[in-house]
């Protein structure tokens, strides 16, 4: 448990960290990543040749006895919500970082990137039930806030229920927004709230693991407890097959959550505890800007 002094230094070197990030290498990228999320009325003037018939603004028109067009502009705003996942294995980590540690170190990035540009920054915690929902704002201080939220998390609930946090997030949210899960992705009966999800709003999944997730060390006999069960088990690490169907596991795991966000229209990301999760994001908000 971190004391109060050591929440605030962590809550400053994630501010300080994440400002400069936003500031010498996603400027500009983030918000250009998500533009044209809504188009917002703005005047009606005079039709000229060319303009979509559709927006044809006609009790105007027959007002004055000949057409005139409606203008739209494009809707600069942003809502942002990030949706993490707290449930017992978000604290496992064997190398640079916990899961828990690298996805506040992302959500602080995405946060100060969003006041950075104006926008609106709310966050969704939630294990196998909605854990705690602070409702977006705009600032600085607000940030702050939702950083040592998720510094100082925690929940007794082991299980994951991405469904329930992503059903939660559609009914409390009717404003089209930018929403970012952030979660190890075990569980895989999200399917059907994802698909309602995306066709409203912008969802990019951020799968985060640890290299052990994926590969077992060869160290003989180990006794290991399942973090979303409580489960405790023997298992041989030095058995090829063991290690072998562990791997396998896991590679069908990732590719059945890809499949899930690629049938919904949704991108997912992955980023690993020991790795650099900067260039993953450089990577996402470069590829969001190409045309298509």
């Amino acid at each position: 448990m971190l004391t109060t002094a050591e929440i605030l230094k962590k809550v400053r070197e994630l501010e300080i960290k994440s400002k400069r990030l936003t500031r010498h290498i996603f400027t500009g990228k983030y918000h250009s990543a998500f533009k044209g999320r809504g188009m917002s009325f703005r005047e009606v003037r005079e039709y000229y040749p060319g303009d979509d018939v559709r927006f044809i603004d006609w009790n105007v028109s027959a007002r004055f006895g000949h057409p005139f067009s409606k203008v739209f502009e494009e809707e600069r705003e942003l809502t942002v919500m990030l949706m993490v996942d707290i449930s017992g294995s978000s604290l496992f980590g064997t190398i640079y970082a916990t899961k828990k540690d690298m996805i506040t170190e992302v959500c602080a990035v995405l946060a100060f990137s969003a006041i950075n540009n104006n926008d609106k920054v709310g966050i969704l915690l939630f294990s196998d039930r909605i854990e705690r929902y602070i409702p977006p704002k705009k600032g600085r201080d607000h940030v702050l806030y939702i950083v040592r939220e998720l510094l100082t998390a925690q929940t007794q609930r082991r299980g994951t229920n991405i469904g329930a946090a992503i059903r939660f997030f559609n009914k409390t949210t009717r404003q089209k927004s930018i929403a970012f899960i952030l979660s190890d992705f075990l569980d895989e009966k999200f399917d059907d709230a994802l698909k309602v999800a995306a066709r409203k709003h912008d969802v990019i999944g951020i799968k985060v693991y640890d290299k052990m997730d994926m590969q077992l060390p060869q160290a003989g006999m180990l006794e290991v407890q399942d973090a979303e069960t409580g489960k405790i088990r023997w298992v041989d690490t030095d058995d090829y097959l063991v290690r072998g169907n562990y791997q396998q596991r896991f590679f069908a795991t990732t590719e059945a959550c890809k499949s899930i966000f690629l049938k919904a229209g949704s991108d997912l990301l992955h980023i690993r505890t020991d790795e650099d999760y900067v260039k993953v994001l450089q990577k996402f908000f470069i590829g969001r800007n190409r045309p298509t």
